[in-house]
């Protein structure tokens, strides 16, 4: 922003709460939770749901564990009110779930939303009125406060009114201030406690009074200041849930909804990954993982993210993105090397301590949950481009393709695949780094190849054997022989034999190749070169001996 433009904004005014109690509450338990996709979500899509697609929604919800689904704004259009009078109908809603409907305070309106609930068992009446001096003076033509008020007390005796004609449907009335979030604190409890009082909700039967944060002004900490502000002088407390619904404006409608519980708040509207209109409502899912990552169960389950995110995507047409908490592509997965080695670490620790301890907190570098526990894998945590390092590169070979490197090896790896990230100026995938891998140090054949061999074992001391080899040399076909105690000493003393021996074996290993073919055989082979370097070579073969030859071959022609 210029700085000219500047003089345009004023900071938002602080709520005067010097003894405010909210900074020291703890969130022991969840709020009631209400989704509103289905109306709120809906109506912000470029191409909003048709019935089906909604139908397909209503479910998706009930089988997460929603009590709470605001199913639309009947009055609103024909679509609208034909969608749930399929659910009520058609018998879609389970008895333990309570359909919510929004309705503006005007007669007509509310008249046809009786209409499309009657024969519900349970139905949330939502009404609201903007009450902001913002929408009072520009919609409104500078009304008045006292007139403002009386909308909503015309609009609660008017639903009181109407529900002795639907005797089959217990109705619960929700009043929103609208654009509570910049209204003044007096009058928006002047307003809530006006319909309060036409409602006389008791303990037993309490009513709702939802204060939006239908813009987001300010910081998070004058939203929770505003919501104990009104907890602490809401008539009939006791029979009033406080319920909140947050818009995402300034990117912390998460962060109002957790402090606004902490405030006193009881309820939480919004919608599956934050679709709403402008920069979308507030994102259940974060904060109920985020409950969940303290050890706080909500009723909801989100265990199988990744299809909930499948029938999001399909009927809303809209894409999660990939850094979104808990269900982004990129959410579980580490670029930094130090990161991936870390997570490495963790992973592989984790796994021998909770063997014997399954209760054992979590507790794994640069991941607050587990990813499994959402239904994502590890498998998609580790991945490689340019900054990745050494452990990140073992870590996709030994978890996606199953060659355990040892650990000294990982450096020369790893440099070289992260170099051809580097090169190629982009992400590696899985596929990429076991062809580099493969490329640069598996089974390398030039300038030193081996055509055929033939191990004889001795009979007389033990472990002794001889080494019979066909090799290919600078493309000179060549017979060498040796004898050793084992297979690789056997082929290192042919060499010598040959004049090809400038290195001695330092260091060895093998082992089946996991998840692949039964018949495979990984095998690693560690030289120093007379001049002092240390190199790793690798060899692939249905053979472990024959691996173990190629894999000294490989060094041997890196070394080169």
């Amino acid at each position: 922003m210029h700085p000219s433009a500047l003089s345009k904004y004023r900071p938002f005014p602080p709520v005067s709460l010097p003894d405010r109690t909210w900074p020291d509450q703890t969130l022991t338990h969840a709020p009631e939770w209400c989704s509103v996709d289905l109306r709120d979500g809906n109506q912000a899509l470029p191409q909003p749901m048709s019935i089906e697609e909604k139908l397909d929604f209503f479910d998706l919800l009930v089988r997460v564990g929603f009590k709470q689904i605001e199913v639309g704004f009947p009055s609103a259009a024909d679509t609208e009110f034909n969608f749930l009078r399929r659910l009520i109908d058609e018998g879609r809603i389970p008895d333990d779930v309570t359909i919510q409907v929004l309705v503006q305070t005007r007669e007509p309106l509310i008249r046809r939303t009786f209409d499309a609930i009657a024969g519900a068992k349970r139905a949330i009446v939502h009404i609201y009125n903007s009450t902001s001096p913002l929408q009072r003076r520009v919609t409104f033509g500078d009304a008045s406060r006292e007139s403002i008020r009386q909308i909503a007390v015309d609009g609660a005796e008017l639903v009181k009114k109407l529900v002795p004609t639907i005797p089959q449907t217990e109705v619960v009335l929700q009043y929103s201030p609208e654009s509570f979030s910049d209204t003044e604190l007096d009058f928006a409890l002047e307003c809530c406690n006006a319909v309060i009082d036409v409602w006389q909700p008791t303990p037993e039967r309490k009513m709702i009074i939802n204060l939006p944060d239908t813009v987001q002004w300010s910081t998070p900490n004058i939203h929770a200041d505003m919501i104990e502000w009104m907890c602490r002088h809401l008539s009939k407390r006791d029979s009033v849930i406080v319920s909140l619904h947050t818009h995402n404006d300034r990117g912390t409608g998460v962060a109002a909804t957790e402090l606004g519980l902490m405030a006193g708040a009881d309820r939480v509207e919004g919608t599956l990954f934050g679709n709403g209109e402008r920069t979308g409502n507030l994102d259940i899912i974060t904060v109920a993982l985020n409950l969940n990552s303290h050890g706080i169960a909500t009723g909801l389950d989100f265990s199988d993210l990744q299809s909930i995110r499948t029938v999001y995507e399909r009927v809303t047409r809209l894409n999660v993105p990939e850094r979104q908490p808990y269900a982004g592509e990129l959410v579980f997965t580490a670029f930094s090397g130090s990161h991936q080695d870390a997570i490495k670490k963790g992973l592989d620790r984790r796994a021998v301590e909770a063997a014997q301890n399954p209760e054992l907190p979590w507790g794994v570098p640069y991941l607050t949950i587990d990813p499994q526990d959402i239904g994502r894998s590890y498998e998609a945590i580790i991945r490689i481009n340019s900054q990745s390092g050494k452990g990140g590169v073992a870590y996709v070979l030994d978890r996606e393709h199953g060659f355990d490197l040892p650990k000294t090896m990982h450096p020369q790896v790893g440099k070289r695949i992260y170099d051809l990230a580097d090169e190629h100026g982009r992400e590696l995938s899985i596929d990429e780094i076991r062809e580099a891998f493969f490329e640069e140090f598996v089974n390398l054949s030039s300038p030193l190849d081996v055509i055929d061999y033939e191990l004889i074992h001795q009979t007389g001391e033990r472990g002794q054997v001889q080494c019979k080899a066909s090799i290919l040399i600078h493309d000179q076909k060549k017979a060498i022989e040796g004898f050793g105690n084992g297979p690789i000493n056997a082929f290192v003393h042919a060499m010598e034999g040959a004049g090809l021996k400038d290195f001695k074996v330092t260091d060895y290993r093998s082992h089946a190749v996991r998840g692949g073919s039964d018949a495979s055989a990984a095998a690693y082979v560690q030289v120093q070169h007379d001049d002092g370097r240390l190199l790793w070579g690798a060899g692939v073969d249905p053979s472990i001996e024959m691996a173990g030859l190629k894999a000294l071959v490989a060094a041997w022609n890196l070394l080169r």
